[in-house]
């Protein structure tokens, strides 16, 4: 990684340092924070010529060279001091907390806008509310794309920034087009990285957040840390990480929950943790319980699936979603124990 002396490059500076790597095959990307610009290198960096050129350069400070299999994600790098902002709310200065339906039902918008009222009412700082929708059965419903007027016009009424998912380039395009705010990609494109370049790529110059969630299918740490770099390397450095449950699922849960990772996701990475707990445990009645083990696993926030009716939601709705009335109880239960736990770690420093 290429740091500056000043905040950023200026164009002259920038065409220089391409010019140069572009000589050893590689290539600048530059990654764009709240108050200053990195420039990492894509490619083999290892070569001495070439860092001994760039070194040589009055306008750079240092080149960083963390040995680490994520060199943008590592704790260690310059981006540790980076912070993520959304719906009011500095992840890890405040608990916070997405919440809203798994589906949009397209005939019937007005239970997401009545949902979308109650979630807010309830302490929520950013509404999910799925528009395409990835499914095991090729017959059940797949989502819709007039969803997606739905989505903004929910964010509209409220004036909370909305998340949703994201399967596709072109969903990709059209979400950041409308206005959504954080791109979620599911459980089941965590490994997709053709998509995950796609997105570093398109949202790399705006102030857009991507919801990273687990694969079931990730095995260490790393992979998880690692498809979080692909978004970063690529251009978007906000991204935040969130388990969501993996494999094997003990009996009468929908996935083994993993909230207790965060810890050991927070010593190699500087990437706030958001817990789903609603798909870690699939049935209402365990969420506000996994919740509260996720901010005691030193979560930054929760994501909680929440409908008005949940008998009426469609997608997973009638099984996980919370009501309103019970989504603001586990908010205020949850915010309790994260002011409980900040304030325990700073006596104990």
């Amino acid at each position: 990684m290429i740091l500056p002396k000043t905040n950023r490059l200026t164009n002259e500076q920038l065409a220089e340092v391409t010019q140069i790597v572009t000589e050893f095959g590689c290539k600048i990307q530059p990654i764009i924070g709240a108050v200053r610009t990195i420039y990492a290198i894509v490619g083999d960096e290892r070569d001495e010529l070439m860092i001994n050129r760039l070194e040589g350069l009055d306008y750079v400070d240092r080149i960083d060279r963390i040995q680490s299999p994520f060199k943008l994600m590592d704790r260690r790098s310059d981006l540790a001091s980076h912070r993520i902002a959304v719906g009011g709310v500095t992840l890890g200065e405040e608990l916070f907390v997405i919440a809203g339906p798994c589906t949009i039902d397209p005939k019937n918008p007005g239970y997401f806008y009545e949902t979308a009222a109650a979630v807010k009412e309830a302490g929520a700082h950013m509404i999910r509310g799925g528009v395409w929708k990835p499914r095991t059965n090729p017959y059940t419903f797949q989502g819709d794309t007039k969803s997606l007027d739905i989505l903004m016009e929910g964010s509209r009424r409220t004036g909370l920034p909305v998340d949703t998912e994201v399967m596709e380039e072109a969903h990709v395009r059209l979400a950041l087009d409308a206005g959504v705010t954080c791109l979620q990609v599911g459980a089941r494109n965590a490994l997709n990285y053709s998509l995950l370049r796609t997105i570093g790529r398109e949202v790399a110059s705006r102030d857009n957040v991507v919801l990273l969630k687990r694969s079931i299918h990730m095995g260490p740490i790393n992979e998880f840390i690692s498809a979080a770099e692909y978004i970063a390397a690529f251009g978007n450095p906000n991204v935040i990480l969130c388990p969501r449950g993996t494999t094997p699922a003990p009996d009468g849960y929908r996935n083994h929950p993993d909230e207790s990772i965060t810890p050991l996701l927070k010593e190699k990475t500087w990437a706030p943790v958001v817990v789903d707990p609603s798909h870690s445990v699939g049935k209402a009645a365990y969420v506000p319980g996994a919740a509260l083990a996720a901010v005691a696993y030193g979560a930054d926030g929760l994501c909680i699936e929440s409908h008005v009716s949940p008998n009426h939601g469609i997608g997973d709705d009638p099984k996980q979603a919370l009501t309103p009335e019970t989504l603001a109880l586990t908010i205020r239960q949850a915010k309790q124990l994260w002011a409980l736990r900040r304030t325990s770690a700073k006596a104990t420093r």
